[in-house]
């Protein structure tokens, strides 16, 4: 009998264990991108806000790649975007991506899951500002890929990342 309240004990405290693995810690300095639709991991009523550091503790990558906007081959690091999904519990099939100045994009969820697509947060090791296509820009390995660099993926790119809507 006490072995059977033991491990009822031990099976509710390792669920609430888990339950608080997946929650979605609050972010302590400004707020540079918000997600919201279709996720199951909020911090802010419905809707997942990340800070500059909440988003630098995702898993991050480096991308050398040309664009069509910098001279030359440009280093941008950022999180995966792929990370970004599985950090708010993304389950839709694709996104609404809006900038600072209201344009909007929509995204396939499976770029961000087949491509190493990151939101870039600097390039060459500098902080993106806004004047730069910052804070966030989205960034696709146009070298790795060159099948990328089209007109429907460049349209896709969008700097000045605010929100993201998964639909």
């Amino acid at each position: 009998m006490k072995r059977h309240i033991m491990l009822g004990i031990l099976v509710g405290w390792v669920a609430s264990f888990n339950v608080a693995a997946q929650e979605l810690a609050s972010p302590s300095g400004p707020v540079i991108l918000s997600v919201s639709g279709k996720i199951t991991h909020f911090n802010m009523g419905n809707e997942a806000h990340f800070d500059r550091e909440m988003l630098l503790a995702l898993e991050q990558r480096k991308t050398l790649t040309h664009t069509p906007w910098h001279d030359g081959q440009v280093r941008f690091e950022g999180p995966l975007g792929r990370s970004l999904l599985e950090a708010v519990g993304a389950s839709g099939t694709s996104m609404r991506v809006v900038a600072l100045d209201d344009y909007a994009a929509t995204v396939p969820v499976a770029d961000f899951l087949d491509h190493n697509v990151i939101l870039a947060m600097s390039q060459d090791g500098k902080p993106l500002k806004v004047r730069d296509h910052g804070p966030l820009f989205i960034i696709y390995p146009f070298d790795e890929e060159p099948g990328l660099l089209n007109e429907e993926t460049l349209t896709r790119s969008v700097w000045q990342v605010k929100a993201i809507e998964i639909r």
